[in-house]
C-alpha cells in the first residue's frame, strides 16, 4: 500500500480554504529539504515536531506573569501557549484558513522564552551585546538550538509574533507574511489579556468590579465573553480573508480588529500593565528575578565550563553560550542555580504575592 495518498489527500483537502490561506504543498520549504511524511503535511510535521521538543516542554515551568508562582491554578508559559493555539484555531477556522499552520506558529511563538517572564527577557536584554529579544530566541531554538528543521512560514510566524504595549494592533516588531502567521500575533494577545485577568484577581490584585467600564460593557463581563467577542470582531472585521466576500487583492488582506473592540482590547492592556504588570509589589519580584537572571549569565560567561548542556553550540562565543544556557532555564533550575552559586533568593523563599 502507498500511503502517501493520506498526505495527498490532506493537500487535497486545503485545495478548499480560502485562496489567501497557505497551502503546506507550496510551502517555502525547510532549509535541510527533507522526503515528505507519506501521512502529513508540511505544517503538521512542523506542529509534532514543536510539541516532541524540549524546550516545548520546559514551558510548563516558565513564568507567564506571576513570577515561580505555587498555587494549580495558575497560568505558565505552556497553558499560555496552549489557549493561544486554541484561539488562533478557531480564528483560521472561522476565516477557512491554514488551522495547522496556525496551530504550529502559535506553540512555537513562546518556545524562546527566559525564565521569570519578561523580567528574564529584560534583565538579558540589557546584559546582551546584542541585545534579546524572545521571538527571536524562540527562532533560534528551533533553527539553531533543537534543530527542528521547520518550514519558512512557520519561521516567519515566530520570529515576527512579538507585539509592544502601546497598540494592539500595532507592527513595530514586523508583520508575519501569512494570513495565519497575523492571526496567531492577534491570538497571543487575545489570550493573555484575558488569563492575566483571572490569574490577577486569584492573586487578591485586582476584582472583577474594578474593570474599566468601557471594557465591560464592550467586550463582557466574564472571561467568555471577553474572548467570544474579542475571536468573533477579528474574524468578521477580517472577513476578507476567507476568500468569500467581494474580489480583493491579497496585499489588502489583514488579520485585524475593529476600531471599537481594538480600543476596548487596548483599555483593558493599559489597565492590566497599571494594576498587574507594573504594581509595585511585583516590581520588586521583577527586580529580584532580573538579580538572578544577571548573576547566571554573569557566572557562566566567567565559568563557561560549567555549562553542561546540548542547548547551546560549542562554537559560539562565551556570551552566546551563557544566555543559551540561562534563557533555556526554567524558573525552578534558574533558582536552584542561584542558591547553589551562594545567592538566597527571596522568591525562592517565596517572599512575594503568590497565585
Amino acid at each position: 500500500m502507498d500511503l502517501s495518498t493520506v498526505r495527498k489527500r490532506l493537500e487535497e483537502r486545503e485545495r478548499l480554504l480560502s485562496p489567501f490561506a497557505a497551502r503546506s504543498d507550496a510551502s517555502r520549504g525547510r532549509e535541510a529539504p527533507e522526503d515528505p511524511s507519506p501521512v502529513r503535511t508540511e505544517f503538521q510535521r512542523d506542529r509534532d515536531r514543536i510539541i516532541h521538543c524540549k524546550a516545548f516542554r520546559r514551558l510548563k515551568h516558565k513564568t507567564q506573569v506571576f513570577i515561580a508562582p505555587v498555587g494549580d491554578h495558575f497560568v505558565t508559559r505552556l497553558t499560555h501557549t496552549l489557549e493561544v493555539a486554541q484561539v488562533s484555531r478557531t480564528i483560521a477556522r472561522g476565516l477557512n484558513l491554514n488551522e495547522d499552520l496556525a496551530e504550529a506558529i502559535a506553540l512555537a511563538h513562546d518556545i524562546g522564552h527566559p525564565p521569570f517572564g519578561h523580567a528574564g527577557e529584560e534583565a538579558l536584554a540589557e546584559l546582551l551585546p546584542q541585545g534579546f529579544r524572545h521571538a527571536e530566541q524562540s527562532l533560534r531554538v528551533v533553527e539553531q538550538l533543537e534543530h527542528l528543521n521547520l518550514t519558512w512560514e512557520v519561521r516567519d510566524g515566530i520570529v515576527n509574533s512579538s507585539k509592544v504595549r502601546e497598540d494592539i494592533m500595532a507592527q513595530a516588531w514586523g508583520t508575519p507574511f501569512t494570513l495565519e502567521g497575523q492571526t496567531v500575533k492577534l491570538s497571543d494577545a487575545v489570550a493573555y489579556i484575558n488569563h492575566d485577568i483571572a490569574d490577577a484577581i486569584r492573586a487578591g490584585l485586582i476584582t472583577d468590579e474594578e474593570l474599566p467600564q468601557e471594557v465591560s460593557e464592550t467586550l463582557g463581563r466574564r472571561h467568555a465573553e471577553r474572548i467570544n467577542t474579542l475571536v468573533c470582531d477579528i474574524i468578521e472585521h477580517s472577513w476578507a480573508a476567507s476568500g468569500e466576500g467581494p474580489p480583493v487583492e491579497r496585499t489588502q488582506v489583514r488579520i485585524g480588529m475593529s476600531e471599537r473592540i481594538a480600543a476596548a482590547a487596548n483599555a483593558l492592556r493599559e489597565f492590566m500593565f497599571q494594576r498587574v504588570y507594573l504594581w509595585e509589589g511585583r516590581r520588586e519580584e521583577a527586580e529580584e528575578a532580573r538579580q538572578v537572571v544577571s548573576l547566571l549569565y554573569g557566572h557562566y560567561c566567567e565559568h563557561p565550563d560549567e555549562i553542561r548542556s546540548d542547548f547551546v553550540i560549542p562554537a559560539d562565543p562565551v556570551w552566546r553560550r551563557a544566555a543559551d544556557y540561562v534563557a533555556g532555564m526554567t524558573d525552578g533550575f534558574a533558582l536552584a542555580q542561584a542558591a547553589r552559586l551562594g545567592r538566597r533568593s527571596a522568591l525562592a523563599r517565596g517572599e512575594f504575592q503568590r497565585l
